[in-house]
């Protein structure tokens, strides 16, 4: 590197081959590859997961019986036997200068081979006494014989053959490599200032070789806010680039046609509702278009809401169209948007005696030639003024004549290009006004990170009249009896019951009870609901088989309905006041709520049951925290303290894009500040021409194709 040259940055540190260390052999170097380890970038982005601080490490002469502790020493000797019961136990002798101390691990033979006589190793866990002390399987990380006071402990690969002190060689080398130049910190240094962060060449020196423990958490705090800034001015540009050059439909809000629906509406809107639509309105008023999130509660009444916008659209002269991911959704909103529109009539002048009925229309794959016809014609003419239905509302030659709003529901269960290909089909250079939904509360945090560039409307109350679900855990067979009676009783009350099932088909793989399994054991004779009206339901029906028996269970005419996870969203039927959930354990919290949101759908008391014998613990904490909660956003929160945010960034966090360090859970306050300050840095340079460094490292991490995903997903 010549004197002079200006400082790294990531896409430069991006081109130079590990190869180019002087510690990276061949040999080594495909060892690192194996742990997609390439480049010098990403050599320093692979960062420590936690630090040995040798202030606090015990020696073996003083640990205690029953605690916890940190010890390091030299490995002894090893063996592996057979326990009575037949398990392998592989023991190890760890010594230090005080004293010896056994490890023993069960069904991990391959320590024998790892922890080999002379390995220097720290081992981390409970202490007990048994023939002396001992640990039983504690964490091990082969450190090395480092002499710092702060030694980084690295992820290690067995595969690869690397330990962490071998990385912590690579990695230091890398760093030493890198002074002369330096690393470029293209983020503002009144940002820096502002939020008390050092500059980006001291934090990657921190994070890999900390004096102190303070030092790391400076580092990372520094390189958690780089992460999400990236994704935050990203999000900030492209919107700003849709509000500058994408034109929306000039909608009439205040009309009559929207007078006579609020007007006929037989109940007010929640106040969250009231809050929603007009957030909405003023959306449509803007001359860029509405790219609006709103995610409501099971039964928050976001129907209502989205109708309110499609009426907006179609009394300016446009049209409206709503898509769902099943055909049971798309008819279930039919449904209830056709009993809350009722005989509602459009103004026009066109027809004789001023005005026409308003005409929405179900479009989906099963329809009739006939129909489809019909519906397509209709939309051609402008004479469909709503149309509701499932990706057939995008099939190619589909023509709109003059589409004003979109709404999405479950939008996650959609393609990226789905959503952009609805959005395409507005009039000439008209971008539709768009209103995605979600029934599934997604945390703060998180909406700000997988959705920053949509504006967010949130319904948190539930309307009047509507009773919280009791949820019960049914543990074993006296409870399951008497969850059975349960349902015998809401049945004779007139009542009716869904029985929810993870598989159709009995499976070797799961051993949860399959739909079809369940429906002959519980109707045959001696079978908890025989002599009852029983209905199946699963993806496999044909749609006609679907329809009839969804149609029976509306109806009243089946008292019961088995059924897969296909009625986990859109199926409203008021009566069904039991919902039980058969291996409830094989479901995330999120897909419990959506079930149980199936029930409680009227002024009727009614139950959830959650039916497990689940022995391990986070499936117990996902039972328990359904059992003693029904808000939606409060177990939105649980779940990602349970599964993570990888789970939630779902399509988009891949490659580069990943957060490294960056946790939506711990890290709340900063997803805020990093948004805060993008949407200051586009609002005063929206192209970022003040800002290149910025620009070109946003276009590196980020690359085109996930940009874009972070705009249309």
């Amino acid at each position: 590197m010549a004197a002079g040259d200006p400082p790294l940055s990531l896409a430069e540190l991006d081109t130079i081959s590990v190869t180019r260390l002087n510690s990276v052999s061949a040999k080594v170097a495909a060892a690192l590859a194996e742990m997609e380890i390439r480049t010098v970038l990403d050599l320093l982005q692979h960062y420590p997961r936690r630090y040995l601080d040798r202030t606090k490490q015990a020696s073996i002469a003083d640990l205690l019986e029953g605690e916890e502790a940190t010890v390091e020493g030299e490995v002894l000797s090893g063996s592996t036997r057979r326990t009575r019961g037949g398990r392998p136990l592989t023991d190890i002798v760890l010594r230090d200068a005080t004293g010896n101390l056994r490890l023993s691990f069960f069904n991990q033979t391959w320590r024998e081979r790892q922890l080999l006589p002379g390995t220097l190793v720290a081992v981390h866990g409970r202490v007990t006494r048994f023939r002396g002390l001992q640990m039983t399987n504690p964490v091990v990380d082969l450190v090395g014989d480092r002499t710092r006071r702060m030694v980084p402990v690295y992820p290690e690969s067995d595969k690869a053959g690397l330990r962490s002190w071998e990385i912590e060689e690579r990695v230091s080398e890398a760093l030493r490599r890198c002074t002369q130049r330096g690393i470029a910190d293209p983020v503002p240094e009144t940002l820096l200032s502002e939020h008390r962060l050092v500059n980006r060449d001291l934090a990657l020196r921190w994070i890999h070789a900390p004096a102190t423990f303070g030092e790391s958490q400076h580092a990372r705090r520094r390189l958690v806010f780089d992460e999400l800034l990236r994704v935050q001015l990203e999000l900030a540009r492209r919107k700003r680039h849709v509000q500058m050059t994408a034109q929306s439909p000039e909608h009439v809000i205040e009309g009559e046609l929207l007078r006579r629906f609020c007007a006929n509406l037989p109940f007010g809107l929640t106040d969250a509702q009231a809050r929603a639509v007009g957030e909405i309105s003023s959306d449509l008023q803007q001359s860029y278009p509405m790219h609006r999130l709103l995610q409501g509660d099971v039964g928050a009444g976001k129907t209502v809401v989205a109708l309110n916008a499609l009426l907006i659209a179609v009394q300016g002269g446009f049209q409206g169209a709503l898509m769902a991911p099943t055909e049971v959704l798309a008819e279930q909103h039919l449904n209830t948007m056709r009993i809350l529109l009722g005989d509602l009539c459009v103004p026009d002048d066109r027809v004789l005696g001023g005005e026409r009925p308003l005409r929405v229309e179900l479009l989906t794959g099963t329809l009739s030639v006939r129909d489809r016809k019909r519906i397509v014609a209709g939309l051609a003419t402008g004479e469909v003024d709503i149309v509701v239905g499932t990706h057939a509302l995008i099939s190619e030659g589909l023509e709109y004549r003059a589409l004003g709003v979109v709404v999405i529901d479950e939008q996650h269960r959609f393609g990226v290009q789905q959503r952009a290909v609805l959005r395409d089909k507005g009039p000439g250079d008209v971008t539709p006004d768009l209103l995605v939904m979600t029934a599934t509360p997604i945390p703060r945090t998180a909406a700000m990170t997988v959705y920053g560039d949509l504006d967010v409307s949130v319904l948190d109350q539930l309307p009047a009249g509507r009773l919280p679900v009791e949820t019960c855990w049914a543990r074993g067979p006296r409870q399951e009896a008497a969850m059975w009676q349960d349902v015998r009783d809401a049945v004779a009350e007139g009542r009716q019951a869904y029985v929810v099932c993870a598989v159709i088909d009995e499976s070797e793989v799961f051993d949860a009870r399959s739909a079809t399994e369940t429906y002959a054991r519980l109707t045959e004779p001696g079978g908890e609901l025989h002599g009852m009206k029983v209905g199946l339901l699963h993806g496999r029906v044909t749609p006609a088989e679907k329809e009839a028996t969804m149609d029976l269970f509306r109806s009243g005419a089946l008292g019961v309905l088995v059924a897969t996870t296909v009625i986990e969203v859109g199926v409203d039927v008021p009566n069904a006041t039991v919902m039980v959930i058969l291996d409830a354990d094989r479901f995330g919290i999120a897909q419990l709520h959506q079930l149980r949101g199936r029930v409680g759908r009227a002024e009727h008391a009614s139950k959830c049951y959650l039916v497990s014998s689940a022995s391990n613990a986070d499936a117990e904490a996902r039972l328990e925290a359904v059992e003693s909660s029904n808000d939606g956003f409060r177990l939105a929160e649980a779940d990602l303290e349970l599964r993570g945010e990888g789970t939630l960034m779902g399509e988009r966090q891949k490659g580069r894009n990943d957060l490294r360090l960056a946790s939506l859970r711990r890290d709340k306050d900063w997803v805020q500040k990093a948004r805060t300050a993008a949407i200051d840095i586009i609002e005063a340079d929206p192209e970022l021409k003040a800002h290149s460094g910025l620009a070109e490292e946003i276009d590196f991490v980020l690359g085109d194709d996930e940009a874009g995903f972070l705009l249309k997903g």
